[in-house]
Formats: structure tokens, C-alpha cells, sequence
């Protein structure tokens, strides 16, 4: 406790110091964490982390603490004293009210969007760029201007609400400092090992693109599917031919309309192809004519669907899920990566449940080969492992 009042004071008295200190320890802390979690560096590049430790210090901790501090301290005298008040009081102070979202607009509608944000994207690209070119850095921001706005304010207005509300004039910048780091730690554990985001992965508050990689990490909490109510028939549908618009929804439609509900489906374009497929449940006394009318529908003749009954695992010969994992893999495309991905995924005895691959152009136009796949196992899985698991598929790319 002692530590925290000596902190406490040295916050009151010096304000500036204690704000530009807070604010080079979180930046420097957040480029650790995507440094050594996300793109698992063994040696760390301190020149990068103090090139963002600065950008912390004189613009998160000095620029931002004269507009904080001093600049609304004056536009609005009463800050400091709404913000002291109990919360019912608060709620009577109609000029408290009023003079909060004044700050609030300030800071959100016009000193993140003209000032922080170009501040940050120059920044970036002076840090992370081998030949910086900052007249990109503004062409980037704003093609992502609505995007990293429209993120921002999802999570920095509520916070900035409570920030001006009740903290005090001198713990203004550090609760800032603290709401970003706490963003930034969510998505390192998130996205680890995530090399294509670890740019974006830099932002110390949400934008566009941390705030998609968020909404993806949440759908990386990967169970194991549910297993076939055996109380239905269940049906896969798969068919392939020309591309056009409109089979998806022809698709669709004839499957609702025999009663059937589609539960777990693929569909993609190769080249001028469609492929699908589908697992389909229906009413035992349903199934006959579910099949029946996809395959006589005209607007499917062209996909040449097939139609066949799937079955429960026998629990006879089938252990239960103790765990299912997702694997992320990026790296440089080259013939046979597929094949020795799955290959080492078998000889651990996990099963693929599910799994895709695409080629995008990385870093300096690469071509990168994405493999992302869902597996199952029986075993047990300890930390050793998954280590190890780690370590196999890095020689792989």
C-alpha cells in the first residue's frame, strides 16, 4: 500500500512526468508483447521498441496531457469537479453533463481522427517500413479511416465516458495508458504466432483492422462439433459444375422447401467452377422426397448433385473429443505443404475435423500459402505439447 500512495502522490504532484512515464512503459510494454507473443521473435528489436517507447512518451504522454489536462481544463473549468462528484450528483449536474460530452466529442470526433491517427500511421511506417514512405502512411489511413473510426469508437467512447467522468484531472492519461495495453494484451493472447496481423496488431487503441482480428480470435475458441441427432436423418449433398449466380440460393430454397435445415456447409468458386457441399438434417419420413427434389430440380441440373446418408459415429469404435485445437499456418508457397502439414498432424493421432487453405500475398509481395485447420483428439494435450507441435510446424514454413 505504501508503494501505491507513494505512486499516488508523485501522480498529483507531477502530473506531466507521471503521465509521460505511464505512457512510455505501455508502449513499450504493448511492442513486447507483439514482439515476443505474436510474432515469437527470439531476439527482440529495441530499436523498434524505443522508436514506439518515444511516440508514447512525447505524443501519448505530453501532447495528449495538454489537451487532457490544461486545453480542457480551460475550454471546460468544471471538469475536475464533476469528476470528483458522487454518481447521483453527476446525474443532477446538467452543465457537468454537458461539459463531459463536449470532451468526449473533442477528443473522439476531431483529436483521434486529424491528429492521432496520422500521428500513429507516420509513425508505423517510419518504424516498420524498410524504405518509410509517409505520403502511403496518410493514403493508408484514410482508406481505413471509416473502418478504424467506426472501431474506435465502439471501444474508446464508453472508456473515454468513464475516463472524463471519474478520474481525476491527473490519472486521465494513465487510464487511457492502462484501457490500451489491457486491448492490446486481449489481442496478443488472441492471435499469437499471427504473423500476416502483427502491423496492425502495433495499434495501441482499436482500429479496423485489431477490431476484425478481435471478432476472428473470438471464433478461435474452437469445441468439437456436435455429434448427428440420431433422433433425424441426415443427408450429404454435394454438387460441382459451372459458375453462376444463384445456385447458392437455389440450393437453399429447394432444401427448405422438402424440410430440411442445413447445419454445416461448404461452397466456393474454382476458377470458373462451383463446388458445395452440405449436411443437411430432415425428418426421418422427410428424407425420400428431400432427395428426391433436389436432384429433379432444374435449377440444379447443371451442379449434378449427389446425394448420400450419413451416419453416427459408432461409440464402440469411436473415443470421445478430449480437446480440439485450431492451427494457423503461414508461411511460403511451395509444392507438398498441405502433405506434410496433414502428415504431422496424423502422427500426433489428431483428427482433421475441418480444414481450408488459400494463397495470399504477404510481406514484400510473397506468395503465402494459409492453411487453417480444425482438429480433434483423444488424448490428453499438456503444454509440453503443444509446444512441440509448435516447434514441428515452424520447420514445416
Amino acid at each position: 500500500m505504501s508503494i501505491l500512495k507513494s505512486l499516488s502522490r508523485i501522480a498529483v504532484k507531477h502530473p506531466l512526468g507521471f503521465g509521460m512515464g505511464v505512457s512510455i512503459v505501455k508502449t513499450s510494454a504493448s511492442d513486447l508483447l507483439v514482439q515476443t507473443i505474436v510474432e515469437q521473435k527470439k531476439e527482440i528489436d529495441w530499436k523498434r521498441n524505443c522508436a514506439f517507447a518515444t511516440f508514447g512518451c512525447f505524443y501519448l504522454g505530453g501532447v495528449q496531457y495538454a489537451l487532457y489536462v490544461p486545453i480542457f481544463g480551460r475550454i471546460f473549468p468544471n471538469a475536475a469537479k464533476f469528476a470528483a462528484m458522487p454518481f447521483r450528483e453527476k446525474l443532477k449536474d446538467a452543465k457537468g453533463m454537458f461539459a463531459l460530452f463536449g470532451q468526449v466529442f473533442l477528443d473522439q470526433f476531431i483529436h483521434h481522427p486529424f491528429m492521432y491517427f496520422p500521428a500513429f500511421y507516420a509513425t508505423r511506417e517510419l518504424v516498420m517500413s524498410e524504405k518509410p514512405d509517409l505520403r502511403k502512411s496518410i493514403e493508408t489511413y484514410r482508406n481505413n479511416m471509416k473502418e478504424d473510426l467506426t472501431a474506435l469508437w465502439k471501444v474508446w467512447v464508453p472508456s473515454t465516458i468513464i475516463n472524463f467522468a471519474f478520474m481525476p484531472m491527473w490519472a486521465r492519461i494513465p487510464f487511457g495508458a492502462a484501457t490500451s495495453l489491457l486491448w492490446t494484451c486481449i489481442l496478443s493472447a488472441m492471435r499469437g504466432g499471427d504473423v500476416v496481423h502483427n502491423e496492425e496488431l502495433e495499434a495501441p487503441f482499436p482500429t479496423g483492422a485489431t477490431f476484425q482480428i478481435f471478432r476472428e480470435g473470438l471464433d478461435e475458441f474452437f469445441a468439437s462439433p456436435v455429434d448427428l441427432d440420431q433422433h433425424m436423418s441426415h443427408v450429404c449433398v454435394s454438387g460441382a459444375g459451372p459458375d453462376r449466380i444463384g445456385h447458392v440460393a437455389a440450393m437453399a430454397r429447394a432444401v427448405a422447401d422438402a424440410g430440411g435445415n442445413v447445419t454445416h456447409s461448404k461452397m466456393i468458386r474454382l476458377g470458373q467452377e462451383f463446388t458445395t457441399l452440405m449436411h443437411v438434417s430432415v425428418d426421418p419420413e422427410k428424407r425420400e422426397h428431400l432427395v428426391e427434389s433436389l436432384k429433379t430440380n432444374e435449377a440444379l441440373k447443371s451442379l449434378n448433385i449427389r446425394a448420400s446418408s450419413l451416419a453416427r459415429r459408432s461409440t464402440s469404435s469411436h473415443q470421445a473429443s478430449m480437446i480440439g485445437l485450431r492451427i494457423h499456418v503461414v508461411g511460403a508457397d511451395r509444392p507438398g505443404m498441405l502433405a506434410r502439414i496433414a502428415e504431422l498432424i496424423a502422427a500426433r493421432n489428431m483428427s482433421i475435423e475441418d480444414i481450408s487453405t488459400e494463397i495470399r500475398r504477404g510481406k514484400n509481395d510473397r506468395r503465402d500459402f494459409v492453411v487453417n485447420a480444425d482438429v480433434v483428439t483423444t488424448e490428453k494435450i499438456y503444454e509440453k505439447d503443444l509446444d512441440s507441435l509448435i516447434e514441428d510446424v515452424s520447420k514445416l514454413v
